[in-house]
């Protein structure tokens, strides 16, 4: 199964388990939302709910921190996943936040693949939808060698990886505060900026490879060497990290993201463009 699939592939594979993966809670600007409410008044026909929001390490003080790799097996037991499962994730996000699915759970080893458009682009071409709950039987899964990789604060600290920041340009150079109180303006000091919404068409469908490409090679970003991406709190850095995939670059993610190193007094911060 390819990383990316379209609508078309999606409709015809009925074997497939299909997540919703709309996230909300932790994301900066974003409206009040409920993702359980909505899945279950509409969603992919089939799908279930993956709950993306409680997919977290809730002993963190970070935002949205990735969970332990025996939590994320336990919720894909709960939604009927085997290990051989398939699994193809979707989101009715303006951030993208299947993404951050796809990157949790290939942590625990999972095959998983993006809906290409997402809810927005399924519901356009008029594909069927569902409402209310989804009661799954209870699978099997078992976690195998993980397919992603996270990086922590120390290991930030001395990295010799390439660092592409996936926030706005604003919150980039510092020129927009950071939402958080707590947390600085600004930047790591030599990571490159690539604001998420360059990698998408309007219809939030993802942009030819060549263009994909030619994004991260116009921000200075070499795929032949290591990269680690960012951002606020390690939602939309996963963005990146799938971008990076398609073109054959096993991208790892600081976790913490900007909300880690932005609080901490101990780590420098530079200010304007990289």
């Amino acid at each position: 199964m390819d990383g990316l699939v379209t609508t078309e592939w999606l409709a015809d594979s009925p074997q497939i388990l299909v997540l919703d993966a709309t996230y909300s809670s932790t994301v900066p600007g974003s409206s009040p939302r409920d993702p359980r409410a909505e899945f279950e008044t509409e969603h992919i026909a089939g799908a279930c709910f993956l709950d993306l929001d409680s997919l977290i390490d809730e002993t963190s003080p970070l935002p949205s921190t990735m969970p332990t790799i025996a939590k994320i097996a336990e919720r894909l037991r709960s939604l009927g996943v085997d290990t051989e499962t398939q699994i193809v994730v979707y989101d009715n996000s303006p951030h993208h936040t299947a993404c951050r699915a796809w990157w949790i759970l290939r942590l625990a080893g999972v095959d998983v693949a993006l809906l290409d458009g997402g809810m927005a682009k399924w519901k356009a071409e008029g594909r069927p939808l569902e409402s209310g709950p989804h009661n799954a039987r209870r699978g099997e899964f078992e976690p195998r060698a993980p397919k992603a990789h996270a990086r922590s604060l120390e290991e930030m600290k001395t990295t010799k990886e390439q660092i592409a920041d996936a926030r706005s340009a604003t919150r980039f150079t510092g020129e927009e505060k950071d939402p958080r109180a707590e947390v600085a303006a600004g930047h790591i000091p030599g990571s490159r900026n690539i604001p998420y919404p360059l990698f998408f068409n309007p219809d939030r469908s993802w942009k030819p490879l060549a263009q994909i490409r030619a994004v991260f090679e116009d921000n200075n970003i070499d795929l032949a060497r290591p990269l680690v991406t960012t951002c606020g709190s390690g939602i939309t850095a996963a963005i990146l990290a799938f971008g990076a995939h398609l073109l054959g670059n096993e991208a790892a993610l600081y976790d913490g993201s900007w909300s880690e190193w932005g609080s901490r007094p101990d780590t420098a911060k530079a200010l304007g463009p990289a």
